[in-house]
């Protein structure tokens, strides 16, 4: 079995920033609380939290505790009301996401209808549509563009989840101009998108095309995983995501199987690492199968 990896994979930048702020933070007789977990991988939540890092749901369970903000980043209201609350800020969002925030309020600010392409129950997505005043559309699939007001500025913006694949911005954009270009006086797009993850997507479907079957490594909350295993199954290789090591089943693979790992932004290192030691152990598990079917009776 050949195992073969994607060039770029894994941690991007800003998860990195913000498990290793994380990290320093957390300081015996310092207890802080991350309002939602730092990032979408279970394993990272769990190895921050044996550190001391609690997850919280509302500012009402953080009491005396520093408060985290994730790297997902929040609306204006929840600095706000931290500050109210005399809350400590420890301040992981990505610089990219913070981006994209500051798009969505100058944007508003300007006049310009904004729409949002991505998930409306994505953490990063709440918090971009925070900085735009509540005043932004978001629209998740290409096909919702039917459904936009008729009475909608003529003057529109348009930014995407920070973790959106490059194919599906640009085919949003092509169809928003099929459906409304005789409707616009001004057409703002800002790329919002994170120059890693797409790269990574990039990477993920060279490598598809390469081989007989994927891994895809990463939780399953993280929106960015989730879109690598997409790209894979569209390029017609059989993907499987995983979480951990343990979810490998070697019925997926044969000895002379091409195997292509790929993990997504918030996978740490070392559950790659655990992957590919555990796809070396299958590997090594079929040969000794394929001999003993093949040993004289």
């Amino acid at each position: 079995m050949e195992i073969k990896l994607a060039r770029e994979m894994g941690f991007c930048f800003g998860v990195r920033r913000a498990v290793e702020m994380m990290e320093q933070e957390a300081v015996v007789g310092r207890p802080i609380a991350s309002l939602g977990s730092v990032v979408h991988n279970p394993q990272v939540v769990g190895r921050l939290g044996e550190r001391g890092v609690a997850v919280v749901r509302s500012l009402d369970e953080v009491g005396e505790r520093r408060l985290a903000i994730t790297a997902h980043g929040v609306g204006p209201a929840v600095y706000e009301e931290a500050a109210r609350r005399g809350l400590e800020v420890v301040d992981t969002t990505c610089p990219i996401v913070t981006r994209a925030q500051q798009w969505a309020k100058r944007m508003v600010e300007q006049g310009f209808a904004l729409i949002v392409f991505g998930d409306p129950q994505h953490k990063e997505v709440r918090g971009i549509l925070g900085w735009a005043g509540g005043k932004a559309i978001t629209l998740q699939d290409e096909a919702e563009l039917d459904t936009l007001p008729d009475d909608l500025p003529s003057k529109i913006a348009v930014l995407a989840q920070t973790t959106h694949t490059e194919a599906k911005f640009t085919s949003f954009i092509h169809r928003l101009l099929q459906r409304r270009l005789h409707r616009l006086s001004e057409l703002r797009v800002i790329n919002t998108l994170c120059n890693a993850t797409t790269g990574q997507q990039a990477a993920a479907l060279e490598l598809a095309q390469e081989v007989d079957v994927m891994i895809v490594v990463g939780g399953r909350e993280s929106a960015n995983t989730r879109h690598l295993a997409e790209i894979c199954t569209e390029a017609g290789v059989p993907t499987h995501h995983i979480e951990t090591a343990a979810e490998l089943d070697p019925a997926w693979f044969t000895p002379s199987a091409r195997v292509g790992v790929t993990a997504g932004a918030s996978t740490p290192d070392f559950a790659i690492a655990e992957v590919l030691e555990r796809l070396r152990q299958i590997d090594a598990e079929l040969v000794t199968s394929g001999r003993r079917e093949g040993s004289p009776r």
